[in-house]
């Protein structure tokens, strides 16, 4: 039921680019790792970053293992691809470092947090995109474990590696690496771009952070992203001087327009691959060794909270997987309500939160909110909320939620309050 609500303040959720540009951090940031647990109220939160975004079914098999054993017996997918693991034990610290290193997910104790990057997950599947993006994530990654500079990076700053298709390069990376044809690749920070080889493109990534690492040094501001530096000036200069520096040859690329393609359908993707999308993004464990239990099967995670199962034999295969899949409950078809629907971790893992927001999620069939994707949020963090546009549904803690329509925009999001939904 939604109810008239007064209206509130047009101002931007984040104040805008000036705001973010002016902020200075007097702390390191407190995001969670594989090591470094979050205390939530559910017990310890680990977070488990995946470069290049593929687990191979013995990787599966082991993190469902390890959830189960460890935690409550869920897995999250977070809106960076990211996986996430609750409910564990105080002590636990030893034997999830050891469990995890043992399924070739913990190359670096000291890295794994800076290990951020989103990968396009249909590279090399259906026939677009151009490049290997999949071997730059995997040396881009083995270059940043090698440095001992890069642990400086926070545990946000995020690498997008883009196959050409513009999937996962407009999620807002702070480095951006952007495959073209002919053998070339765009390498973009903050409002800077510089074209180079394709053979380069991992090195000038790791540059580009090193620039930015520079630059954050001497504002003295503690940024932890590349939208807080003071300005684009002093990153340009750092920027060039750090490309020379690793002797990648590089052109400036200024005015190229960024492109914005939409996420893995649902389904079959070719002959050989499905991609489906977990609700809400959690599932049990069950539901999680049901995507790969097959040695040969290779699952991709997207930043859509959902899976891309590749490596197929055939047709007959891929649509027989997909009916499992929906058979153990995840999203299989794009016309699916549920697709647009995202929550945070609400009640009762979340102490912030004022209501159980995962209880409460749903579609919305208002037709001023329809076509939009709606977030369900229990504070005014508003964690894991999408890009673009969006319908917001913020927890008021009387029962009902607030519900404003949020513009994005490049530097700024535009508030349009809606309505308030009761439960």
């Amino acid at each position: 039921m939604l109810a008239a609500m007064p209206p509130t303040s047009p101002n931007p959720r984040n104040g805008g680019e000036a705001h973010i540009r002016e902020r200075v951090r007097d702390r390191a940031d407190a995001c969670p790792g594989a090591l470094r647990l979050h205390r939530a109220d559910d017990g310890g939160l680990a977070r488990l970053r995946l470069p290049t975004g593929v687990l191979t079914a013995r990787q599966v098999a082991a993190l469902a293992d390890l959830s189960g054993r460890l935690g409550d017996g869920r897995i999250g997918v977070t809106s960076r691809g990211n996986l996430d693991l609750r409910g564990l034990p105080d002590d636990c610290g030893l034997t999830l470092a050891e469990l995890l290193g043992g399924a070739g997910l913990l190359p670096s104790a000291a890295h794994e947090r800076v290990r951020n990057m989103v990968v396009s997950p249909l590279a090399g599947l259906d026939g677009r995109g151009f490049g290997d993006v999949q071997a730059w994530a995997r040396e881009l990654d083995a270059l940043l474990c090698a440095q001992a500079w890069t642990t400086g990076l926070s545990g946000r700053f995020l690498f997008a590696v883009d196959d050409g298709r513009g999937d996962v390069a407009a999620l807002g990376g702070d480095v951006t690496l952007l495959a073209e044809p002919g053998g070339r690749a765009l390498v973009r920070i903050g409002g800077l771009a510089r074209r180079v080889a394709a053979g380069d493109a991992p090195v000038a990534a790791l540059a580009a952070a090193e620039a930015f690492l520079t630059v954050a040094r001497e504002a003295g501001t503690g940024a932890w992203r590349v939208a807080e530096l003071p300005s684009d000036a002093a990153l340009e200069d750092a920027v060039t001087s750090c490309l020379a520096a690793a002797g990648v040859a590089a052109a400036p690329a200024a005015g190229e327009a960024l492109l914005d393609a939409a996420p893995p359908v649902p389904g079959l993707v070719g002959e050989c691959a499905v991609s489906v999308v977990a609700p809400l993004g959690r599932v049990t464990t069950e539901q999680f060794r049901a995507l790969a239990p097959g040695d040969g099967d290779e699952v991709r995670v997207t930043p859509w909270r959902g899976f891309v199962v590749a490596g197929l034999p055939g047709r007959a295969e891929a649509e027989r997987r997909l009916a499992a899949l929906e058979a153990a409950g995840y999203l299989v078809r794009p016309g699916s309500p549920w697709l647009a629907v995202t929550a945070c971790t609400g009640r009762p893992g979340c102490g912030k939160a004022l209501a159980d927001v995962r209880a409460d999620a749903r579609p919305l069939d208002d037709p001023p909110l329809r076509g939009l994707p709606v977030h369900w949020s229990g504070c005014e963090r508003r964690c894991g909320h999408p890009q673009g546009d969006w319908v917001d549904a913020l927890a008021t803690g009387d029962g009902t939620y607030a519900l404003t329509v949020r513009t994005a925009r490049r530097d700024n999001d535009d508030a349009h309050p809606q309505a308030q939904a009761q439960r």
